[in-house]
């Protein structure tokens, strides 16, 4: 059996950071579990939607297989409650005859969906090593090989549509290989704004296109096409028409997703349908902390002195939230 459906999140509300773009020094608003000043926990807020995430992931179909999640504490933090409560034997999907018991879920630790950095003349902060983590996070998949880490200097936009492509590939390759039916990826707004184009195909030529939403602890499907309509019907059935706001399965300005897959610079050896658009109706609060690319993110460069020798978009160094705030470079709270 093949890969079928991949299911995407993006984690749950966190603490915020700010950055000095002239210096590189991060400064966390909280202090994280880790020591590293971009790797905050989830707010209490966060928590309550990684709990209710959790509970709607328990009873999706197909059920969920195999996990895999970025090494940042709060992607880790979103998905635990699933993992934690799935393996206490709380699936709550309707089975089918087709479907076999559900093995223990451990967490796959992929670099390869870290957080974006846009690029700059110095080193951005790194994700907790696998053995620092296991302390908080008992489900961890110890055995698991990682693609590489993002560069510590940032990547421009096309370098993270390059990563995450490289890293999607790799996961559907290993799932098909083990059998794998669905899965669930935990992750960053950048790289699940990335992941939705990568996967159709459809990546624009303008980055800050608001085409596929990044809300926190929101919900997203891709189903792999070719696969058995009658399965796809059957799936819905079940539990996504129960589950899902079907207002938000296809938004309506988004309506052109539902089309065939265009020619990209990053295809991948299969092709992806997007069936549910960050849906939040799950979650007691909605829709929140939307987030959109805006420019390449890439730090103001200076000399010795601190000087500017060049703006690199600077105007558009700024993530920007859906509620119409905009943040400057000297304070991202971004993904």
């Amino acid at each position: 059996m093949s890969l079928q459906v991949i299911y995407v999140v993006r984690h749950g509300f966190r603490s915020a950071w700010s950055v000095d773009h002239v210096t590189g020094t991060y400064t966390p608003h909280i202090r994280s579990p880790t020591g590293l000043p971009t790797d905050p926990a989830l707010t209490s807020h966060g928590i309550q939607q990684a709990d209710e995430l959790a509970a709607n992931l328990l009873g999706l179909h197909p059920p969920i297989d195999r996990v895999y999640s970025s090494p940042y504490y709060r992607c880790l933090q979103t998905i635990s409650p699933f993992v934690s409560r799935r393996n206490a034997g709380q699936n709550t999907a309707t089975s089918s005859k087709d479907d076999v018991p559900p093995s223990r879920l451990s967490i796959r630790v992929e670099s390869g969906l870290s957080e974006w950095y846009g690029r700059a003349h110095f080193e951005h902060p790194s994700s907790a090593p696998l053995n620092e983590l296991t302390p908080w996070f008992v489900d961890l998949d110890a055995d698991y090989l990682s693609s590489p880490a993002p560069r510590r200097r940032g990547e421009s936009i096309p370098e993270l549509y390059e990563r995450v492509a490289s890293c999607i590939e790799a996961i559907i390759s290993q799932c098909d290989s083990e059998g794998t039916r669905a899965v669930v990826v935990s992750t960053h707004a950048a790289v699940v704004i990335a992941l939705g184009r990568v996967l159709t195909a459809k990546v624009p030529e303008d980055a800050t296109v608001e085409d596929f939403g990044a809300f926190t602890c929101g919900l997203s499907v891709y189903r792999r096409q070719g696969v058995d309509e009658e399965a796809m019907v059957k799936d819905h059935g079940i539990k996504s028409a129960e589950s899902v706001n079907t207002r938000s399965m296809i938004r309506p300005h988004l309506s052109h997703l539902a089309g065939p897959p265009q020619r990209c610079g990053y295809h991948l050896s299969s092709h992806w349908r997007c069936e549910v658009d960050s849906d939040c109706s799950f979650l007691r609060g909605g829709e929140e902390r939307g987030w959109k690319f805006s420019g390449d993110e890439s730090f103001a460069e200076v000399d010795g002195r601190g000087a500017l020798l060049s703006t690199l978009e600077s105007h558009h160094n700024a993530a920007v939230e859906k509620d119409g705030n905009i943040y400057s470079i000297a304070g991202v709270p971004k993904l």
